[in-house]
């Protein structure tokens, strides 16, 4: 898969535009438009799609259009449809690491660049698996004037507040990819066990046969 500029791709037009409003509804918040200028206008507006796996761009269609619907809403914040770019290389690649991430190492390319005015996500915190990659983005959204636009709103990380807002949700949701990782574990280490003292009523031994 390879970045497009269309301002809306996704698996049903009726979807994509649905998701579309829904996204609109959520990021028109209060400081929007403060927080927009026309130096962000004046550069690209970039949508970063990814799934972790292909099993997760086939299970969750909708949030894979969703995230495509991002294009116009990049549009109605003041864009150029010609300014916007759907960066989608990663989908179906974990965000665990940069290796294989094509479309994220040129995403942070061409923020390096100054080429781009915003990047816009879903969910910000989930553009890196990674607390040191997300960080490493923030810092540079941070050096070249950059705003991250997600669903909860607008981030200017040239604003302390708004800096400190997503290092924190990004070390959340991290804390809680962790906490899951080890439960799932655990229970992979518990059902063996399980299985085989259900299996097996009290007296008898599992005969195999030849």
């Amino acid at each position: 898969m390879t970045a497009t500029t269309r301002p809306t791709v996704g698996p049903t037009a009726a979807g994509a535009m649905s998701a579309s409003r829904s996204v609109s509804a959520s990021v028109g918040g209060v400081g929007v438009s403060m927080k927009i200028g026309r130096r962000h206008l004046d550069r690209a507006a970039l949508v970063y799609v990814r799934q972790s796996s292909m099993a997760q761009v086939r299970e969750h269609a909708e949030s894979t259009a969703r995230q495509y619907a991002l294009a116009e809403q990049a549009v109605a914040l003041g864009w150029d449809p010609r300014d916007v770019a759907v960066i989608d290389a990663d989908l179906g690649v974990s965000g665990r690491s940069t290796e294989g991430r094509d479309g994220f190492r040129g995403l942070v390319s061409r923020v390096c660049l100054g080429e781009v005015g915003a990047i816009f996500g879903l969910e910000i915190s989930r553009l890196a698996r990674s607390s040191a990659d997300l960080s490493r983005l923030l810092e540079l959204a941070r050096l070249t004037d950059t705003l991250l636009i997600d669903g909860d709103g607008v981030y200017d990380l040239t604003d302390f507040n708004d800096r400190l807002l997503l290092g924190l949700k990004g070390t959340m949701s991290e804390a809680l990819r962790r906490c899951r990782r080890k439960a799932s574990y655990a229970d992979l280490l518990i059902m063996p066990t399980r299985t085989a003292v259900a299996a097996v009523a009290w007296g008898f031994t599992t005969v195999r046969s030849a």
